[in-house]
């Protein structure tokens, strides 16, 4: 019988790091597996390197707020362009004080991305090069993707919601 791709990226990161997985799960057809923070730049070199593996190219890294769990998840996008595999790993941080090491050092090309998320979310990359923001000025002092404000203003009265089957 022959292994999937999936049970070989699985079998791979069990390997050295089956004490950090958290969660495995297939979402949309795309593998996305749950890590424990402490390790998420041991990991990531792991897969980078490994003969079955080779996770080297970083699509994209994003974070999301989850203000019910008082949380912000990293989430990382691997693409091995030989297999034409895709791999997304998610870590969860505190929303008071997240900070998670640099993927620069594995990834340069993860510079701006992590910029953009200390920009939009306040996650801290420890190690980053020059960790400013991005696209915000830079004397802002909320983090505005965060789910902590209104979408609208709660208090207008211009507005006519019965327009809008309210």
């Amino acid at each position: 019988m022959e292994i999937s791709e999936q049970e070989k990226i699985t079998a791979a990161l069990n390997e050295k790091y089956e004490d950090q997985i958290l969660r495995i799960e297939t979402l949309y057809d795309f593998l996305t597996i749950t890590v424990k923070s402490e390790k998420i730049i041991e990991v990531i070199q792991h897969l980078y390197k490994h003969p079955h593996t080779k996770f080297q190219f970083l699509t994209t890294m994003c974070a999301v707020h989850y203000p019910d769990l008082n949380q912000i998840a990293v989430v990382y996008q691997l693409h091995n362009l030989v297999s034409n595999n895709r791999l997304r790993l998610k870590i969860y941080l505190p929303a008071e004080n997240p900070v998670t090491p640099t993927l620069t050092t594995v990834f340069p090309a993860a510079n701006w991305m992590e910029r953009e998320t200390y920009d939009f979310y306040g996650v801290t990359f420890t190690g980053h090069p020059q960790l400013k923001r991005i696209l915000n000025v830079e004397d802002m002092i909320i983090f505005p993707l965060r789910k902590e404000y209104p979408l609208e203003d709660q208090t207008r009265e211009d507005k006519n919601d019965t327009m809008f089957g309210r």
